[in-house]
């Protein structure tokens, strides 16, 4: 058995140099090509990543799984700035994406990488040109156990479903077709009878929460409450498990998911998930906990959202 310590993390723009200043449509942004107005952007400052990268190195996570990232080379840049460099993580994936805002998903492996594949070219069947993925649900294999000389195949299907921005209810059915087409992409791959016997892990910023409200229900409860996955945060008291708060609405909120198969999660069967929030800014009043030196009342930060990680247990092939 071999304990394979994962995380996902929305780090919040992880540019190497700029992002969109509030209210900006990146598309209208980039409507002339790479002639953009500069006074659209704002400079990105070290303070944040710093923050967040004292956030990473506590997770102490054997994978991570991020979202936001504007391309491999500033994830690499970041691995050598904040987190020690190729040796804390040798291994990297990515693929840019759909999103105009280029933020991508990612992974930063301790584990070798064996096989990714993208999905950012399907196409949405209630736009047919548009996108379905509004970033890419990232599949990516992992050789877990190596070192022991047997290794376990584990597989991630890294997402970031379309933003609530608009309203949820406006935004819902975008996010139920990504989460359909999440689990048809698994059952593909694993097949359709008891896909969660194998070991798979369904992750990332979901961007929607399960409880119903004045704009309805929502968007992710089919792929959450599958009885081929398990939502991991669900083991801890309700009151605990929120991920991001938003403070027009007053909103703490799980939109961050793990969803490791279900023989992966019955394999931990007591394990509990853990929520950092040590880089949350001060107006998220619910965390009276400590934080990381410098965070302030909403920058500098780690993220508006809080990075969870799960500790999984994976058998290894019999001999």
């Amino acid at each position: 058995m071999t304990t394979l310590r994962l995380a996902t993390f929305n780090v919040e723009n992880l540019f190497a140099r700029w992002r969109f200043k509030a209210g900006v449509d990146p598309a209208a942004a980039n409507s002339r090509g790479w002639i953009v107005d500069q006074t659209l952007f704002e400079e990105l400052g070290m303070d944040d990543k710093a923050i967040t990268g004292a956030a990473v190195r506590e997770l102490g996570a054997d994978v991570l799984c991020l979202q936001e990232v504007e391309n491999v080379d500033t994830l690499k840049h970041f691995r050598a700035q904040a987190l020690g460099g190729r040796t804390a993580y040798p291994y990297v994936a990515g693929v840019d994406g759909n999103d105009p805002r280029l933020i991508d998903v990612a992974v930063l492996s301790k584990h070798p990488i064996t096989r990714i594949r993208s999905y950012q070219h399907l196409m949405d069947p209630a736009a047919p040109t548009a996108a379905l993925f509004s970033r890419d649900c990232l599949e990516v294999d992992l050789e877990v156990g190596a070192d022991q000389g047997r290794s376990t195949p584990v597989t991630l299907f890294v997402n970031h479903f379309k933003s609530m921005l608009g309203g949820r209810a406006r935004t819902r059915e975008k996010r139920e077709r990504q989460a359909g087409k999440v689990m048809d992409i698994v059952t593909g791959r694993f097949g359709s009878e008891s896909p969660g016997d194998r070991p798979f892990v369904v992750l990332g910023d979901l961007n929607d929460y399960l409880e119903a409200d004045a704009d309805g229900g929502s968007g992710i409860g089919r792929i959450v409450n599958w009885d081929q996955v398990e939502n991991v945060v669900g083991r801890l008291p309700e009151g605990d498990r929120w991920t991001h708060y938003w403070d027009e609405g007053e909103d703490y909120r799980q939109l961050d998911y793990i969803l490791p198969s279900v023989s992966l999660a019955q394999a931990a069967p007591h394990t509990l998930p853990e929520i950092f929030r040590k880089g949350m800014p001060l107006r998220a009043v619910k965390y009276t906990g400590p934080r990381f030196p410098g965070v302030g009342y909403d920058k500098p930060k780690a993220s508006d959202h809080c990075p969870v990680v799960f500790d999984l247990e994976v058998r290894q092939p019999v001999a």
